[in-house]
């Protein structure tokens, strides 16, 4: 199934849009010879991410390709969506045959509307949107809490220091008590991190930092994202619980990890009398943390898709892809993520923080 998705649709859709920009273009057999196959180079790229030899270019290179690669992907797709709806109109007679063929009208046309959407969707994902929320609870905190919670920070080759820096800023102007991550802080090689100095930037953080890991911890390797996390000042909560003032903080495994305990297990070692937060990855079951008792969960994983229509699949997949939910008496809050995985497109999704008011609820 995962071959499918990951290797066989991509190559099929690649081969279906790379058809159809021969057919399109109005230019000799060598200009268009030369723009099919960058076009392929550019997606081929891809591949070079998901294995190790990215590791070996420089720092500078290795960027770029990631960039050139892992963006290929969203933009085929919406390429392919673009011909499917042509191809559509042209069997319903709608559209004419010659807007698709040697028409340089249709090529120019495309090619702004892909430049258009995609500038939108980078800008889009520039802004970070400071999300508030607000959970009362009959618990005695002793005081009102301010707690930033973010997740799939995906620190690597594609989100860099200088991004992160900005990230930092953004969450010590919030003057917090405590910042929770729900996983993906790396997303994959360390090596990206480790030579810009990524651990020092994130010591830049003026609160406690607790973590759950994420999918891309045990993908990046998980004694090295260990390592890397404890030089950042961050505490990773793998399958335990801290307490911060009236919180109680239950830190999950990632579900990459088919041993981790129960959620009723964790609950089992916390202190029930404080308010206590359930920070789990990846946001499956979320009856089994109801049933636990827990007060709150904090999840990520899913990007919401990133781009519309993906984010419709995860709408389907999850109970929850995105936002505030509710199951008995507790609460959730599934977080969009504040960076993210692949190309720099946000398309009808965004990037976030949550800004969290804990407080006793008044009678």
């Amino acid at each position: 199934m995962w071959i499918i998705i990951f290797f066989v649709l991509p190559l099929a859709g690649l081969a279906y849009a790379l058809w159809h920009i021969w057919c399109l273009l109005p230019f000799g057999a060598p200009w268009r010879g030369a723009i099919v196959a960058m076009c392929t180079l550019a997606f081929l790229t891809l591949f070079l991410n998901f294995s190790r030899l990215i590791d070996r270019l420089p720092l500078g290179l290795a960027s770029a390709c990631y960039e050139t690669g892992n963006s290929s992907i969203f933009i085929l797709l919406y390429t392919v969506m673009a011909f499917l709806l042509l191809d559509i109109g042209r069997l319903a007679h709608v559209v004419p045959r010659s807007w698709l063929h040697a028409n340089g009208y249709t090529a120019a046309a495309l090619l702004a509307l892909m430049a258009v959407t995609f500038t939108y969707g980078y800008f889009n994902y520039r802004h970070k949107v400071r999300q508030p929320l607000e959970l009362a609870t009959a618990k005695d905190i002793g005081r009102d809490m301010k707690v930033v919670m973010m997740s799939d920070l995906h620190l690597g080759y594609h989100n860099r220091r200088k991004e992160l820096a900005r990230w930092v800023d953004m969450v010590n102007a919030e003057r917090p008590d405590l910042i929770l991550i729900a996983g993906d802080i790396v997303d994959g090689s360390l090596r990206p991190l480790e030579e810009e100095g990524m651990a020092d930037e994130l010591r830049r953080l003026n609160s406690p930092v607790l973590a759950s890991p994420g999918n891309h911890e045990y993908i990046g390797g998980m004694a090295e994202a260990e390592r890397f996390m404890a030089e950042a000042g961050i505490t990773l909560l793998r399958d335990s619980v801290a307490t911060v003032g009236g919180l109680c903080v239950i830190g999950r495994d990632d579900r990459s990890n088919p041993r981790r305990k129960s959620v009723a297990q964790l609950m089992g070692m916390a202190d029930s009398s404080k308010f206590t937060i359930v920070v789990d990855h990846q946001p499956y079951h979320l009856e089994r943390t109801e049933r636990a008792g827990a007060d709150f969960q904090l999840s990520g994983h899913t990007h919401r898709g990133q781009l519309w229509p993906i984010s419709w699949i995860t709408d389907a997949v999850y109970e929850c892809s995105f936002g505030q939910w509710q199951r008995g008496g507790t609460r959730y809050y599934v977080s969009s993520g504040m960076g993210i995985w692949g190309g720099k497109f946000r398309i009808g999704t965004r990037s976030e923080y949550v800004v969290a008011t804990i407080k006793r609820a008044t009678r």
